[in-house]
C-alpha cells in the first residue's frame, strides 16, 4: 500500500508539474531525459541486431558420450527457468576459451569442435573438427565437414571457417574475428598485462583486430572500472575509423570513443594538411621550449610609461611596476591565466603605494596620513575599476591555446622570439595565414599550450558549482510541486503513517539523480572533455605518433593502462616513432611489454613475396610475417606512356570491378596523382595517398607510379611497403617512370 500510494502521488505530481511546465514552454531536462531514456533502449536493441552477423558461431563437447555441449556466441543468454543454465557463453567467458585453445596435443577436455557460419538468420555451413582423431572414423552427414585439427600449438585451427573468412570479399567494414581467433591472437587480447602492451606485427596480422577484441574483452572483464572511465581507441585518420566503427557494435560494445590525434582536442576539428617538413618540426620535443617561448612572450612590458587617472591623481603604469608583478606571477610557477591574478594583484598594490605616496606628499597636516584600511579601500575600487582591468591586463591577457598558437604561426616576429633555435628554412615552414584551419599536428601542440595556459580547472570548477547550484534549486521546485499535489483533506491533518516525496529524498539527492538520468553517455561525457582520464586506452598505428603526439595521449592515460598497436616497418610519418623504446621509455621505463603476431591472414603469399623484397631493403634483418593461404592471382607490373596513365588507370579499375566477386579496389597514388584520379571515388572504389590507406584492405589495390612515392617521402619505401600490403587478392603496378629497384623483380 504505501508504495501503490507514493506511485499515486508520484504520477498525480508528474501531471501537474508537467502542466507547469508546459504553460513555462517545457524544460531543456524533459527532453533530455527522454533522449537518455532513448539511447539507453537504442543501446540494448543495437546488442541484439548483432543477431544479424550470428549471436552463435561454435560449439564445444566435452567429455565421451553424452557430455556437456557450450554453444558460444558474440553475446551471453541464460535460461531463467533452469536456474540461468547459460544457453549461450559469451566468447569473452572463461568457459569458452577451450573454443580457442584447443589442440589435438592440448585438447582443453573438448573432444569436437564446431564452427557454425550463418547469413542472416540461416547456417550456411557447419565445420567439425574432432581433437580426437580416431573419432572422425564414427562421423557421418552431409550438412558439413569433419575435419582434424593442425597438431601444432600455434598451428592455424578452424582452417575452413578462417580461410573463408580471409577469402570473402571486402565490404568496406572491418568485420570482427571472433568465430575465428586464433591460439597467438587470443593470448594477447586476453593479456593481463596492466601497462602498456605492445602488439607488433607485420602487415595483414591482424593487429587492429586483436587491439579491437582485447578492448571488448576489458570492458567485459572490467565492466565497472571501464563503463565509469571509457576507452579511448585512436586510429591514423577518420576513414580508418569509419572502417573499424563496426566491429565493436557487433560484439555487444558501443561505450567507446574513437577519435585520431587530430582530433583529440575537444572543440576543434582538424581539416588542414600539414606539409612533411612541418609535421616533423610541430612533432618534435623541442616544440615544448618554442610553446613556453610563445606563452612568455604574451606576457608584455609596456614600451613607454602609461598614464592613468585615479581620484584627480595622475598614476604611471611603468616597466618597473609590470616587470615587478610579471617576476611574481611568474615565479608563482602557476599556468598563465590562474596567475593572472597574481600578476594584477601586484600591479593594483603598486598602483595603490604610488597613490599612497602622491597624497601623502600633497597633504599639509601629517596626521591625515592614508591608514592602512585606506589603502585597502584604494585597492578595492582600483580592482572594480574597468579602466585599471583593461590597461593592466594588456600586459598580462587572459590567453586561449587556438589564439597562441594562431598568432604564433601568422606572426614572422613572434615565431622568431619564440623559436631562435629554428633555422629560417624551418620556421618558414610553419607561418601560415592567422585564419588557416587547424592541421593534426597542431592537436598535439594545443594541448600542451591548454596545460602552460591552465585553461581548464578553477574556472570551469566554478560554473560546474553554478550548475550544481541550479540544478539543486530545479529539484527543490520539483519537490515543492509535488507536495502542493498532495489530496487537500490530507494537509490540514496528515497520517503520520503516510510518508510524502519529501521524506524519502531531498532536493540534492534528487538533483544527483536527475543527474545520472540526464547525463551523456561516458563516451560523449569523455569526448568532450579535455581533462578526462581514461580506464584504457587502444592506440592502432601506433609508430605514427609523433613526440609530442606522445605526450598529449599520455596525459589522457594516467594509468598508462594502454594497448599500442603497431610495425616500425610501416612508419610513414618523418615525425614518427623510430623505435618502441624512444616512443615509450620516457613515460613507463621498462614495464611494457612486446608481443608479436608473425602470421599473416590477409595479405596472400604471392603479393607477401613483393611485399618481403620491398621489406629487405627498409631493415635487411626484419622477417616478414608468413602467409598462410594463396590467392591464385600473381602480382603484375606495366609501362604506360605518360599522356596514358590516367586513361588505363580508369581501364583496370574497370575490368577488376567487372570480375566475379570484384569487392574493393584501391588506386594509392602520390598526393598529385590521386588528385588526378579523384573521379573515380566510389563505393567500390577508394583513390588513396598512403596515410589515408593505412589500416584498411582491399579486395585489389593499383598502385600508380611507385617511382613518384619514393620521391614524395624520406620514408617512401616504408610507404611503398603500406601500399603494396592492403591487397587480399590482387595487385597491380602501372607506371609511366621506371619502376624502382624494390619492385623491379614485378614482371607484366
Amino acid at each position: 500500500m504505501l508504495y501503490g500510494r507514493l506511485d499515486a502521488l508520484r504520477d498525480n505530481a508528474r501531471r501537474n508539474l508537467a502542466e507547469v511546465m508546459r504553460e513555462r514552454g517545457g524544460t531543456p531536462q524533459a527532453q533530455s531525459e527522454r533522449e537518455s531514456y532513448n539511447a539507453m533502449y537504442t543501446a540494448k536493441l543495437a546488442k541484439y541486431l548483432a543477431a544479424e552477423n550470428g549471436l552463435c558461431f561454435g560449439r564445444i563437447d566435452l567429455g565421451e558420450g553424452e557430455g556437456e555441449a557450450r554453444y558460444v556466441g558474440r553475446l551471453g543468454m541464460w535460461d531463467e527457468d533452469s536456474d540461468f543454465d547459460p544457453l549461450l557463453l559469451d566468447w569473452r567467458a572463461p568457459m569458452a576459451r577451450p573454443f580457442y585453445l584447443a589442440t589435438p596435443a592440448s585438447p582443453e577436455g573438448v573432444t569436437r569442435r564446431r564452427h557454425i557460419r550463418t547469413r542472416g538468420r540461416t547456417v550456411t555451413a557447419l565445420n567439425d573438427e574432432y581433437l580426437d582423431p580416431e573419432a572422425l572414423s564414427d562421423v557421418s552427414g552431409t550438412n558439413g565437414s569433419a575435419t582434424t585439427s593442425r597438431g601444432d600449438e600455434g598451428g592455424v585451427a578452424s582452417e575452413n571457417a578462417l580461410l573463408a573468412a580471409m577469402s570473402a570479399a571486402r565490404t568496406g567494414h572491418m568485420v570482427d574475428i571472433v568465430a575465428t581467433i586464433q591460439r597467438e591472437q587470443d593470448e594477447i587480447i586476453r593479456s593481463e598485462h596492466r601497462s602498456v602492451l605492445v602488439v607488433q606485427g607485420g602487415p595483414g596480422t591482424g593487429k587492429t583486430a586483436v587491439a579491437l577484441h582485447r578492448a571488448a574483452f576489458l570492458l567485459y572483464t572490467y565492466r565497472e572500472q571501464l563503463e565509469r572511465s571509457g576507452v579511448l581507441i585512436i586510429g591514423p585518420n577518420d576513414t580508418f575509423l569509419k572502417y573499424i566503427s563496426q566491429v565493436l557494435p557487433s560484439l555487444g560494445e558501443t561505450g567507446v570513443v574513437l577519435s585520431t590525434v587530430g582530433d583529440l582536442y575537444p572543440g576543434v576539428t582538424a581539416s588542414g594538411h600539414d606539409s612533411l617538413e612541418s609535421s616533423a618540426i610541430k612533432g618534435s620535443l623541442d616544440m615544448v621550449t618554442v610553446l613556453k617561448n610563445a606563452v612568455r612572450d604574451r606576457q608584455e612590458l609596456p614600451s613607454s610609461p602609461v598614464e592613468i587617472e585615479f581620484d584627480t591623481y595622475t598614476l604611471t603604469i611603468d616597466r618597473k611596476l609590470i616587470t615587478r608583478a610579471r617576476g611574481r606571477a611568474r615565479s608563482s610557477r602557476r599556468p598563465h591565466n590562474r596567475a593572472r591574478d597574481i600578476f594584477f594583484a601586484t600591479a593594483i598594490e603598486g598602483l595603490a603605494d604610488q597613490y599612497a605616496a602622491i597624497v601623502g606628499a600633497n597633504l599639509i597636516d601629517r596626521q591625515s596620513l592614508l591608514s592602512r584600511d585606506d589603502i585597502a579601500d584604494v585597492r578595492d575600487e582600483m580592482r572594480q575599476d574597468p579602466t585599471f582591468r583593461t590597461v593592466i591586463g594588456s600586459f598580462w591577457p587572459h590567453l586561449t591555446p587556438q589564439d597562441v598558437l594562431s598568432e604564433l604561426f601568422s606572426s614572422d616576429d613572434r615565431l622568431s622570439r619564440a623559436a631562435p633555435d629554428l633555422s629560417d628554412a624551418e620556421r618558414a615552414h610553419l607561418v601560415r595565414p592567422r585564419a588557416a584551419p587547424f592541421t593534426p599536428g597542431d592537436a598535439p601542440l594545443l594541448d600542451e599550450l591548454a596545460e602552460l595556459l591552465g585553461v581548464d580547472g578553477d574556472d570551469d570548477d566554478r560554473q560546474a558549482q553554478a550548475r550544481w547550484r541550479a540544478k539543486i534549486e530545479e529539484a527543490q521546485e520539483a519537490l515543492d510541486i509535488l507536495t502542493g499535489s498532495a489530496p487537500q483533506d490530507l494537509e490540514d491533518d496528515l497520517d503520520p503513517e503516510i510518508l510524502m516525496a519529501y521524506d524519502l529524498i531531498d532536493a540534492e539527492q534528487l538533483a544527483e539523480r536527475q543527474e545520472y538520468r540526464q547525463s551523456r553517455t561516458t563516451a560523449e561525457r569523455a569526448a568532450a572533455d579535455r581533462q578526462w582520464t581514461y580506464g584504457h586506452a587502444i592506440i592502432d598505428e601506433a609508430q605514427e605518433l609523433s613526440e609530442m603526439a606522445w605526450r598529449m595521449v599520455m596525459r589522457r592515460v594516467p594509468n598508462r593502462w594502454m594497448t599500442v598497436v603497431g610495425d616500425p616497418a610501416q612508419t610513414g610519418s618523418p615525425a614518427g616513432a623510430s623505435s618502441w623504446d624512444a616512443a615509450l621509455e620516457p613515460y613507463v621505463a621498462r614495464r611494457w611489454k612486446l608481443t608479436e603476431l608473425s602470421i599473416n591472414y590477409r595479405t596472400p603469399s604471392e603479393i607477401m613475396a613483393v611485399a618481403a623484397g620491398v621489406l629487405e631493403q627498409i631493415s635487411p634483418n626484419a622477417v616478414p610475417p608468413k602467409s598462410i593461404r594463396e590467392s591464385g592471382h600473381i602480382p603484375w607490373a606495366r609501362q604506360i606512356p605518360h599522356g596514358e596513365l590516367t586513361s588505363a588507370v580508369a581501364e583496370q579499375v574497370t575490368a577488376w570491378l567487372r570480375e566475379q566477386d570484384a569487392g574493393t579496389v584501391a588506386v594509392i597514388a602520390s598526393e598529385r596523382l590521386a588528385a588526378q584520379f579523384a573521379e573515380l571515388n566510389s563505393d567500390a572504389v577508394s583513390v588513396l595517398v598512403v596515410r589515408e590507406a593505412k589500416g584498411l584492405e582491399f579486395d585489389s589495390v593499383l598502385l600508380v607510379e611507385p617511382e613518384e612515392l619514393l620521391a614524395e617521402s624520406p620514408r617512401g619505401l616504408n610507404d611503398i611497403y603500406v601500399a603494396c600490403t592492403r591487397a587480399t587478392q590482387r595487385l597491380g603496378v602501372l607506371h609511366a617512370e621506371e619502376l624502382p629497384k624494390c619492385l623491379s623483380f614485378i614482371t607484366d
